[in-house]
């Protein structure tokens, strides 16, 4: 839950920034991508925070290979993708390049929920919740590389 409410405030602060005068976020797509950097960011730093990163590694499915290095490697894109996003110029790109790498990390979750893991000592968010999230994340990112 904290992935959306980082979405939600991040979006809403630049936004009220942007009604306050600064011409960068004074409208929803440079709103949203201010919001989804915060939330990439925060999940982000999950992938390299000790407390979490164990709970992490665990939710790579067990098929693959170097869990361990998947987790670093994604955290570090989810990192890079942030930064993009707050860059006008590779927004874009960004958000498409986050929108895939939000896909190809679902399954992460489909198999963390099946095997009933926990995260931060809490269960997993159940799938369907999972899904519903999933594609609101996606969407965003969709309607910054995508939109106006």
């Amino acid at each position: 839950m904290a992935p959306l409410i980082a979405l939600i405030v991040g979006t809403a602060l630049a936004r009220l920034a942007g009604l306050a005068g600064i011409s960068a976020l004074d409208d929803w797509i440079g709103a949203l991508r201010v919001g989804l950097a915060v939330m990439f960011a925060l999940t982000a730093v999950a992938h390299f925070a000790v407390q979490r990163r164990a709970d992490l590694i665990a939710m790579v499915p067990p098929r693959l290979p170097r869990p361990d290095l998947l987790v670093t490697v994604t955290g570090a894109l989810e990192l890079i993708g942030a930064l993009g996003l707050l860059a006008p110029a590779t927004a874009r790109v960004a958000a498409a390049g986050l929108g895939l790498l939000m896909l190809a990390m679902f399954p992460a979750n489909v198999s963390a929920a099946r095997r009933r893991l926990t995260l931060a000592g809490r269960p997993v968010t159940p799938l369907a919740q999972r899904t519903l999230l999933q594609i609101v994340f996606v969407a965003t990112a969709a309607t910054i590389s995508f939109g106006p």
